[in-house]
Order: C-alpha cells, then sequence, then structure tokens
C-alpha cells in the first residue's frame, strides 16, 4: 500500500521545480533527484578518499626512502 504526503515549498521553488520535472511524476521526478544527489556525493567521498590514500602511499615512500639514506 502506497502512502502518500504533502511538503510545503514556496510557489518560486514549486515553479522551478515544475520546469525541470517536465512530464515526469513529481514521485519519480523528485526520487531522480535525490538519487543524483547521492551518487554525487558519494563520488566527491572517493575523490577525497583516493587523495588520501595517495597522500598516504607518498608518506610511506618518503619514510622508506628516508630509512635507506
Amino acid at each position: 500500500m502506497s502512502k502518500n504526503t504533502t511538503i510545503t515549498i514556496s510557489r518560486e521553488t514549486r515553479d522551478l521545480l515544475l520546469k525541470l520535472k517536465g512530464k515526469k511524476s513529481w514521485d519519480s521526478f523528485l526520487r531522480e533527484m535525490a538519487l543524483e544527489e547521492i551518487k554525487k556525493k558519494r563520488q566527491e567521498i572517493r575523490e577525497k578518499l583516493q587523495e588520501l590514500l595517495e597522500l598516504e602511499y607518498e608518506d610511506v615512500r618518503v619514510k622508506r626512502w628516508a630509512r635507506e639514506f
């Protein structure tokens, strides 16, 4: 059984969303927007983690090099 709800937004926001929504239902449109935002945030986190791993690797390489000399 599907339950519906109402959210309160300004008319300005509603008009903006209507332009983006096109012919999609509100449910599918908002779900798509939410999933895209989650995907974007996950990608940002992956990039930050990759950067940290590269920094950590570089730090280990420098320490190993310093031990050799």
